[in-house]
């Protein structure tokens, strides 16, 4: 059996010690357990272990495990995949944060079908870092034109920006890539097309301290925290 408690207390323990060596409060980097294909009863230990916020890809994997959980009523919803137009009601109703927004019709879609009941969908735009043909996101060059079109929508709240760099063990190259989205957050920023955004969703388990010296707020980690996913039947 997992001890998922002891795997989460391992990866808090490296975003406080990453945090220090960047000189940053540990408290301005929050942990997204990504618990796509896991069962609720292990979103239920890391919820013991006093782990919050969670990141799901699978639209109807998440809502399932949310009904199961909905006693839990203090857990915080991430949707952090790629997102179909006909998958965006659901989203729009029972997520508190989408980190994947990669084009406006998803964002017009998000806003109408947001809730009134609900406070505005917080979001992130998904940035292609890297051009990589085979990763969802926006290229750097038209990120601030879809930017400066969500920016209008009242019923999202734009946070900030998400990446998935490319896979690379060298740190300098880490770095580099979260450094282009940084910059990015900051150009946008100081255009005024927007409001202030202060998030920046990027980070996994074999790159957070890259990450976070580059100022990630979120960082996503699954398999350091629930071990290997089960296979999909």
């Amino acid at each position: 059996m997992h001890k998922i408690d002891d795997k989460l207390a391992k990866v808090t323990a490296r975003i406080h010690q990453a945090a220090a060596a960047a000189g940053r409060n540990p408290q301005t980097v929050q942990l997204i357990a990504v618990s796509k294909t896991q069962p609720a009863e292990a979103v239920t230990q890391a919820y013991e272990a006093g782990q919050r916020a969670f990141g799901e890809n699978y639209l109807q994997e998440a809502l399932d495990k949310q009904s199961a959980l909905s006693h839990l009523d203090d857990l915080e919803w991430h949707f952090i995949g790629p997102i179909q137009s006909n998958k965006t009601r659901p989203i729009a109703e029972h997520f508190s944060w989408v980190h994947s927004v990669d084009r406006l019709k998803i964002a017009q879609r998000l806003n109408d079908q947001r809730p009134p009941h609900l406070p505005p969908l917080n979001i992130c735009v998904q940035v292609n870092i890297d051009d990589e043909s085979t990763k969802s996101g926006v290229s750097l060059a038209e990120l601030p034109a879809l930017v400066a079109a969500i920016a209008p929508l009242t019923r999202l709240k734009l946070r900030g920006l998400m990446a998935i760099p490319a896979v690379t063990n060298d740190p300098a190259q880490q770095r580099a890539a979260f450094a282009r989205l940084r910059e990015a957050l900051q150009a946008l920023n100081n255009s005024g097309a927007c409001l202030p955004m202060d998030c920046l969703s990027m980070g996994m388990s074999g790159d957070l301290e890259a990450a976070i010296a580059e100022g990630a707020t979120f960082v996503r980690v699954g398999t350091d925290i629930f071990g290997a996913r089960p296979k999909l039947n």
